[in-house]
């Protein structure tokens, strides 16, 4: 088990990319404010890591709630919503940052599958 970090998402996020790695910022409304939202790759649901929903400031609409997950390896992951079900698949690119919202993911039933959801298919994922 990890220790909770009290000062964690305190301050800008630094994302690590290039290569291979990518990042992932999801955007969320306040609702989620301080959720965990758990990620893990398309093909290993059981590989979870999480990260944290924050206040990332004010944009020229407001402020804007978001999770950045800030290196990934390219390739499908899954997101878990907190009552525990997987959303669409989102595809991370290597060497960008990946933008999506938590609205636009089509909550999807039962386990993670490699053909992929509705998100993978807008996204040209194969």
């Amino acid at each position: 088990m990890s220790a909770h970090n009290p000062h964690a998402g305190q301050g800008p996020v630094v994302v690590d990319v290039g290569g291979d790695v990518g990042a992932l910022v999801l955007r969320t409304d306040a609702r989620l404010a301080g959720a965990e939202i758990e990620i893990s790759p398309l093909d290993r649901p059981g590989e979870r890591s999480h990260v944290a929903v924050l206040s990332r400031g004010a944009g020229p609409h407001g402020e804007v709630f978001a999770a950045v997950y800030p290196a990934l390896r390219e390739g499908s992951y899954v997101l878990w919503q907190p009552d525990g079900a997987p959303t669409a698949p989102v595809h991370v690119r290597g060497g960008a940052v990946t933008d999506v919202r938590w609205s636009e993911l089509a909550p999807r039933q039962g386990p993670p599958s490699p053909e992929g959801g509705p998100a993978a298919r807008a996204a040209g994922v194969p």
